[in-house]
C-alpha cells in the first residue's frame, strides 16, 4: 500500500527537495503541500494524508501548533517533525503536542524516507541527536511536577531499565544488544511499558523518561 505524505514546510525550495526524493520512492508518494501550519491542518483532513512531514517555524500557525491541531482532531495522520532544530523548546513543544517523530534537515535522504515509513506503520522515532539535545536542555530545568517517580511504581526494575534506554534513544535491537537479549524480548518490554505508563508512543515513553529523572545528562 502506497504512503501518503502531506509536506507542510514555508520554503517551497525545502518542499520541492523532498518531493523529489519521495517521487523516486515507489511505496510512498505526495498527496498534498502546505506552506502555514493552517493550510497543514486543513489539508490533513482534506487531502487523507498517513503521514504530516511537519517544520516548525511557519508564518501564522507554527508547527507546534498545527501538529497539536492534527493529533487532535478528525485525521489519522501521524506527524513526523522535520526540522533545523534551532530552538529547543520548539522541539520539546512539538513532541508534547503529539508528534511521532522527530528527525533533522541535515539527515541522510535514506533515512528521512525510512522514518516516514516507520511513522505510517504506527511507530515513533527520534533522531538520536534530537535525543542527545533534548537531554542537555533538560538537564538544566527543574524536574517538572506533572509527572514523579511514583509514576512508575507499576513497573519491574528490568523496565524501568528498559525505560531509561528509551530515554536515550535506543532503538530496540539496541537494547537488545546492551542487556542481552533478543529483539523480540526487548520489544515485548516496549510494548508493556506503552501499556503501563497509559503512552500513546515511543515519543510520549522518552518524555515520561525525562519527566521521572530516569535521564541523567552524560558528560
Amino acid at each position: 500500500m502506497t504512503i501518503r505524505v502531506l509536506l507542510a514546510d514555508d520554503q517551497p525550495l525545502i518542499r520541492t527537495a523532498l518531493q523529489m526524493v519521495i517521487t523516486d520512492s515507489p511505496d510512498i508518494e505526495v498527496v498534498a503541500e502546505a506552506g502555514t501550519g493552517a493550510e497543514a491542518v486543513e489539508l490533513a483532513v482534506g487531502a487523507g494524508p498517513d503521514v504530516v512531514v511537519m517544520d516548525i517555524r511557519m508564518p501564522g500557525m507554527d508547527g507546534i501548533e498545527a501538529t497539536r491541531r492534527i493529533v487532535a482532531g478528525p485525521s489519522t495522520a501521524h506527524v513526523l517533525v522535520l526540522t533545523t532544530f534551532d530552538d529547543d523548546e520548539s522541539v520539546y513543544g512539538a513532541l508534547r503536542a503529539g508528534a511521532a517523530g522527530f528527525l533533522v534537515k541535515d539527515m541522510a535522504v535514506d533515512d528521512i524516507l525510512a522514518a516516514i515509513r516507520v511513522v505510517a506503520a504506527g511507530d515513533a522515532l527520534i533522531a538520536p541527536s534530537v535525543t542527545r539535545r533534548l537531554i542537555r536542555d533538560f538537564a538544566g530545568r527543574p524536574t517538572p511536577a506533572t509527572r514523579k517517580r511514583g509514576a512508575l511504581a507499576a513497573i519491574t526494575d528490568r523496565e524501568r531499565e528498559v525505560l531509561g534506554l528509551v530515554g536515550t534513544g535506543l532503538s530496540n535491537s539496541e537494547i537488545a544488544a546492551h542487556l542481552r537479549i533478543s529483539v523480540a524480548t526487548a520489544k515485548t518490554y516496549v510494548t508493556r511499558l506503552l501499556s503501563k505508563l497509559d503512552a500513546r508512543d515511543r515519543v510520549q515513553l522518552v518524555i515520561i523518561a525525562y519527566e521521572s529523572g530516569l535521564v541523567e545528562l552524560r558528560r
